[in-house]
């Protein structure tokens, strides 16, 4: 099991509320393997901040809120459709509910489907765009206006290095959404930047997720070509990664940092092309 000894403990996120969209965590038997949101979750715990999670799955949800919980970290989860502007308002007339205010907005919704322009349907270009882009809008559209009247908040979305460059792999909608996202949190920080919030955006590489861990089995050469890849410093990350710069981002460590996107790849994106 992942310890949390050798992350950095945010003294000003203790007592923060936190709400993270995508915070389910697929369960895999016999395996400590964590997804980004669930690590996310679990990180921005251990520095005391109160954790508020949804995700369209309740049962991933709450498997992510009791692994956060026998950590000692305080999370509560419901069931939301974030691509829904209505759901996000009864997810976060929740959270008000019980505490009050919002500190800390995180973005991880997404999933990807491969396809080029000419061969991806219209419906799964639809579909794609909807989670990986629309998902940013809903929540920042129903918690922006809670942060500017209190006069502070951070947001960080989990972009993809997929939204920088292309890296071997066919996913046109996925890629087009995650570039958007990166862009829409750069304008949108300009845009709230004198209004006390700050919006950063983390663009994960190739990480070690209970996705990738599933094709080890269901398709074995998936897996092994991903496995595979030329990563500079020689192995995949994991969710622990992402979530451990998005707790900076969130935390006053970054105070000054706004409309930046972190790219963290083990140097992936500043290497030679994918083989995927």
């Amino acid at each position: 099991m992942t310890t949390m000894d050798s992350f950095a403990k945010y003294p000003d996120l203790h007592n923060k509320i936190a709400l993270v969209m995508g915070v389910g965590q697929t369960q895999i038997p016999g395996s400590d393997t964590w997804g980004n949101g669930a690590a996310i979750a679990r990180v921005l715990a251990h520095s005391g901040a109160k954790v508020f999670g949804c995700d369209l799955n309740l049962a991933a949800a709450e498997f992510t809120a009791s692994r956060v919980r026998a950590d000692g970290g305080s999370c509560d989860v419901v069931q939301a459709d974030v691509t829904s502007i209505a759901d996000v308002q009864k997810v976060v007339d929740a959270v008000l509910d019980k505490y009050g205010r919002i500190d800390i907005l995180i973005n991880n919704v997404g999933a990807t489907a491969t396809g080029d322009p000419a061969t991806m349907d219209e419906e799964t270009w639809d579909r794609q765009i909807r989670l990986n882009l629309k998902s940013v809008y809903t929540a920042c559209h129903v918690v922006l206006p809670v942060m500017e009247q209190q006069g502070s908040g951070a947001i960080v979305t989990n972009a993809s290095i997929a939204g920088l460059r292309y890296i071997g792999k066919p996913q046109v909608a996925y890629s087009s959404a995650k570039a958007a996202v990166i862009h829409f949190t750069r304008v949108t920080a300009v845009m709230y930047a004198s209004r006390g919030v700050r919006l950063n955006s983390v663009a994960p590489g190739l990480m070690y997720t209970p996705l990738v861990e599933s094709l080890k089995s269901s398709q074995p050469e998936a897996y092994r070509r991903i496995m595979e890849q030329p990563v500079p410093m020689g192995r995949m990350g994991d969710a622990f990664d992402v979530a451990a710069a998005t707790a900076f981002l969130a935390s006053d460590a970054a105070k000054y940092i706004t409309g930046q996107n972190l790219v963290v790849d083990g140097g992936f994106t500043s290497s030679a092309v994918s083989k995927l």
